[in-house]
């Protein structure tokens, strides 16, 4: 889960880390209340959670009340890759001499946290990891949830080139490592910590990833969702204990197991098709879930047929067959089911559905040539 700049900053805060003072608005009058009273010149920050803000024109520095008001309205009639700006952050303008990138984030392929830095921040990393990748360190952690005092010291000092400026560093690392794990974030982020012309350090950025499936364990975060980035189909499915993720394509997809989910998709654009979504019920046996997954497919007008290809190994065939028999009873289905089920009560299953004058399919391949045709038509 995203969360917006200003509430990223006040994470940071709670765990020591040096950030600017700040005050989320939606009115120019709170804009202006605010510069009033930590003075000009401020920085006014669009708040939206995609990234290229900067280069969207959606902040900017401003250094008397009469440009304020001009570039509020500017930034509020802004959007951003389609987002439209709601809130905007004022924070107090600072003498930046020097931007650094900072994060922590995991490593999946390490199976680690690693902790990134480089002495080009305020850029996109990206870039810099494709044109000048010296100029990133890295630091994993190897399954600690703290520095090394024997390993941490070097890669500071790749950091940072005076001991002031290094223990500065250290501490802002401890305070990011502290978000990171208090809040299970699979990022934090800070692009660019600053010096500014004291030689101090401030997060002038802020940007953290929530794990979703942490969520519960932590009262309050979940309350930082907006819903203007969000889509309603996955949290409904979120709710239910279904995995889904929405596609753009014409072919609904219930299926059990993210491998064999996968498999299903791939197969169905090898075959001329499109899936229309990701969708996996899990190993459970309830038809309670076939028949939510039905609905939230069928929220989508691109759906023209939807496919059930089950695998039955906890989860059982018939359990599955009499959620679709379930299913055709509560709604009123617009697009055609194809179905294929093997493996546990497969034939028991087959013999519900066969009863009810319902077709099912033995070979995956079977049915997805069928369901590939039938969205065509």
């Amino acid at each position: 889960m995203k969360i917006h700049e200003y509430q990223a900053s006040e994470l940071f805060k709670k765990s020591g880390l040096p950030v600017v003072d700040g005050q989320v608005t939606s009115e120019v009058d709170e804009a202006v209340s605010f510069a009033q009273s930590i003075g000009y010149p401020v920085v006014l920050k669009s708040q939206v959670l995609v990234g290229g803000r900067g280069k969207a024109g959606g902040i900017k520095v401003v250094k008397s009340e009469e440009e304020l008001r001009e570039k509020y309205q500017d930034l509020k009639n802004l959007t951003i890759k389609g987002y439209p700006v709601r809130k905007i952050l004022v924070v107090k303008a600072i003498d930046i001499q020097k931007e650094f990138y900072l994060a922590a984030i995991v490593d999946t392929a390490q199976d680690d946290i690693v902790l990134i830095a480089s002495s080009e921040g305020g850029v996109e990393i990206e870039e810099t990891a494709k044109t000048n990748p010296d100029a990133i360190k890295k630091y994993y952690l190897q399954g600690q949830k703290s520095l090394d005092p024997a390993r941490f010291p070097s890669f500071i000092q790749g950091v940072f080139d005076t001991p002031e400026l290094q223990a500065q560093g250290t501490k802002v690392f401890e305070g990011l490592l502290k978000t990171f794990f208090d809040n299970d974030c699979s990022l934090a982020e800070i692009n660019p910590l600053v010096i500014d012309g004291t030689g101090t350090i401030y997060a002038a950025d802020a940007k953290i990833n929530l794990d979703d499936n942490a969520l519960m364990r932590h009262e309050g975060l979940e309350d930082l969702r907006d819903m203007d980035y969000e889509n309603a189909d996955e949290l409904e499915a979120k709710k239910h204990n279904l995995s889904f993720v929405k596609l753009d394509g014409n072919v609904g997809c219930i299926v059990n197991g993210a491998g064999l989910a996968m498999a299903t998709m791939d197969i169905v654009k090898l075959s001329g098709g499109n899936p229309a979504n990701f969708l996996d019920v899990g190993g459970s046996s309830n038809p309670e879930k076939v028949l939510n997954a039905i609905k939230i497919i069928l929220r989508s007008p691109e759906v023209k047929a939807i496919l059930i290809n089950i695998f039955g190994g906890i989860t059982r065939c018939d359990d599955i067959a009499n959620g679709i028999l379930e299913a055709k009873k509560q709604i009123d289905l617009p697009v055609p089911l194809v179905i294929r089920l093997t493996g546990t009560n497969e034939k028991e299953a087959k013999d519900i559905l066969t009863a009810a004058g319902v077709e099912t399919f033995s070979t995956m391949r079977e049915a997805v040539n069928k369901v590939v045709e039938l969205a065509r038509g």
